[in-house]
Parts: structure tokens; sequence; C-alpha cells
């Protein structure tokens, strides 16, 4: 089994630049489903999910290829296929983002219920009542979804739980549907606001993004466009909690300031210091100094722009070394602790109530021997080991290759002890 091995107790220092985000790329890339002619991407990481939903491309009639390490292009010009195949989506839970452009695009999709992490149910039956809403007939037997609309309409749209996903899904196939959509107590994470404007730029006509009401006028066609991809959040705050864990001095460039404001904002709650400078028109440059303590805060995950869910764990290992006791709720997933009985055998005082974590803190944390159960899990016990005496070795590297490109390489540019054993 692949594994991570860390010397902990190492001050990280240096710059690291952050990767385009993951989360805003897999459903632009879906969304190429939609487009006639060619579309080049920029700034996109090189990940395990990257690489299926590229494959899953493939599979549906379409060329797309990596460039390089962060540029892909992809080419739209055949009749596509509806019928998605098993294995990709159910080697993650994005994929299923490909049944409302596959639709809108066809007329038919065939898509079997989806994988991932293991940390919640995570029902698609947002995705279901909003395609729904928009004149699909669905019919679900032997572990697929089918969907048959001759042609959507648009229809307005309340859902229930502001999904990330959901939101995506009925916004690409909106697109293309007959009229006008409005989609209420939309999403609004910067992952949408990106899809929206890569969507805008390619003749799509939606506006309120940003906001949890979106308007979608549908258009006949969409066309291939040249868009970069925006910053990745989830790895912007994992890195700024690595320069604040290893009590280091860490820059971090190619970052959003607006999309890590809740991270930092609890950050500078425990006393870790943060610094912006400027370089060039757009770039800012984030420089992290923790000092030898820091203090407990209490935390509740949130849709954006509240604490994301995505960094609930990193955030939680930060806290196990906090002097006093830290109050985690996770509201948003009822299966994200899986990490915690880790970061228990590394010495963490945790007690789980609920969905409520109560973190005690302590001197130290020692290395020993833990497995990833999913991918934000995986970035908490990195960070642990940055920070424990001794020795720490990582089992179940699959995870982290999932969301963290080049995680171990950025980490050893820092200064970290960082061995990848496959």
């Amino acid at each position: 089994m692949s594994r991570f091995i860390i010397d902990g107790g190492y001050r990280l220092k240096g710059n690291v630049r952050i990767s385009g985000s993951k989360n805003a790329a897999l459903p632009i890339l879906a969304a190429t489903i939609l487009m006639d002619g060619d579309t080049h991407l920029d700034n996109v990481p090189h990940l395990l999910d990257i690489s299926s939903m590229i494959k899953m491309l493939e599979a549906l009639g379409l060329r797309a290829e990596y460039k390089n390490d962060c540029k892909v292009r992809v080419s739209n010009y055949r009749k596509i296929r509806h019928i998605a195949p098993y294995e990709l989506i159910t080697a993650m839970r994005a994929s299923f983002l490909v049944a409302g452009p596959i639709l809108a695009k066809t007329g038919l999709a065939k898509i079997p219920f989806p994988g991932g992490c293991s940390i919640g149910a995570r029902p698609v039956d947002i995705h279901l009542k909003g395609l729904k809403a928009l004149g699909a007939e669905i019919n679900i037997e032997h572990g697929f979804v089918s969907f048959k609309a001759k042609k959507l309409v648009g229809n307005k749209i309340f859902f229930d739980f502001p999904s990330v996903g959901a939101t995506e899904n009925v916004m690409m196939a909106a697109t293309l549907a007959e009229g006008e959509t409005v989609i209420e107590n939309a999403a609004q994470e910067p992952e949408i606001v990106d899809l929206g404007r890569f969507l805008n730029k390619a003749g799509a006509k939606i506006e309120g993004l940003g906001t949890n009401v979106l308007h979608i006028t549908g258009v006949d066609t969409l066309h291939g466009v040249n868009y970069s991809v925006i910053p990745d959040r989830i790895e912007a705050g994992t890195f700024l909690l690595a320069g604040a864990i290893s009590k280091g001095e860490i820059s971090l460039s190619g970052i959003n300031l607006e999309h890590v404001q809740a991270v930092m904002s609890k950050m500078e709650d425990c006393g870790v210091r943060f610094s912006v400078e400027s370089k060039g028109e757009n770039e800012k440059v984030v420089h992290v100094k923790s000092g030898d303590s820091f203090k407990a805060v209490d935390i509740s995950t949130r849709p954006f722009p509240g604490f994301p869910t995505d960094m609930q764990p990193q955030m939680m290992t930060f806290l196990t070394l906090a002097q006093g006791t830290s109050v985690i709720s996770e509201s948003v997933f009822e299966n994200r602790f899986l990490h915690v009985n880790e970061l228990q055998r590394m010495g963490a005082d945790i007690e789980i109530k609920r969905n409520n974590a109560i973190v005690r803190g302590v001197s130290s944390l020692s290395g020993a021997e833990v497995k990833i159960t999913d991918l934000r899990a995986g970035a908490a016990l990195v960070l642990a080991a940055l920070a424990a005496d001794g020795t720490t070795e990582i089992y179940g590297l699959k995870h982290l290759k999932r969301g963290y490109a080049k995680f171990a390489e950025k980490l050893t540019a820092l200064g970290a002890k960082v061995t990848s054993e496959s």
C-alpha cells in the first residue's frame, strides 16, 4: 500500500504556489459536453479525479487531453453518447455532474449511482428533483438513473438544501433549456461562480452568480472558449494551516483571499498572524506566521461563505494542539469524523457527541502508523504528522491523490521531511 513517511517537528519556510481548484475544474470539464468546438482550460490541477473526468469525456465521445500539468484541451465535434460508464461514475461522486449536460445535449442520459469518499449519504435526490422540474422523465432501476426529455423547459426550482452539485447540474442543464429557469436557495460557493462565468463566456445567460437565486435564460447552443480555473481554496487553507501548525513562516501565491476568509478569520482568532503583499495587478501573496502557542476556538461548518466542511478535518488537527477546549460542529455531512480515531492514535484528545467534536488541546502529538479514510482526512493526518514528535507513516495515499497536486513535493520544498513510497 502506498504511504507517506513524515518526520515531524520541522518548521516550514518558503513559498508555495496554490494549484487550480479541483472542485471548479470538475464541473467545468463536465460543462464542455454542452459546447460545440474546442475549449482550452488553464490552471487545471493534475489529479486523479481530473484524470477520471477526462476519461469520462472521452468515453462519451469528446476528445480531451492534458497538454501539460495545468492545461487541458477538450474538442466536441461528434455526437455525444448518452450512457456514462459505470467504472468512472462509481470512482468519484463529481462524475454525476455529467447527467445534466448529457440530458440537455442529447435528450437522454443513463447514469450509474456515484461513488467517492465515504463521508456521508450525500443523496442525489436534489439533483433529480431539479432535473425533473425541467421536464425530465426519471426512472431508477438496477443501480442506474435514466433521464429522458424531448425538450427541457425552464421552471422555478427551490432547493431544500443549497447543494453544490445539484446547483451545478441543474444550472448546466438549464443553459440549453427553453425559456427561463430560476433556482432558489442555490449554493453560492466560488466554484459555482466560476462555472457560471465559464458558461457565460461560452454564450450562456446566467444572472445572480454569487447569490442564492440564479436566473438562467436558455440558449440554442454554446461554443468552446479559453478559460482559466480559479485557485483551490481548500488547498490554500490546508497550506495556511501547515505553516501555522509547524510554527513556521510560509508564503502562499496564486491565492484568492475572498475564498479563504472564513478559514483565515478562525486562524486569527487562534492567534495566527497574516500579512498580504500585492505583486502585479492581480497577484496577492499571503504570509503566514504562527507563534509557539495558539488558542482554542469553536467552529461550525456551513455552506459558503461559512466555514467549509472540506476544511473541518484539517482545522481539527490544528486545534488538537491549541490551548484550551474547542467544539467543532459538523452541520454539512453526518459522517465526517472518520479521521478522529487516527488522530487519537497520535495522542489527540477528542470526544465525539453526535455531530460535535470536543477537542481538548494537548501539549504534543506523537508519530504513529495511521490510515487515510477520505480525502480531507488525509490532509488532516499530514498536518498532524508535520507537527508530531517522531515519525508518522500514513497509508492510503490514493485519497490524497484525488485532491492535492504534488502534495509531497510542495511540502518538501518548504522544508518538510516527507518520503513517498508506492
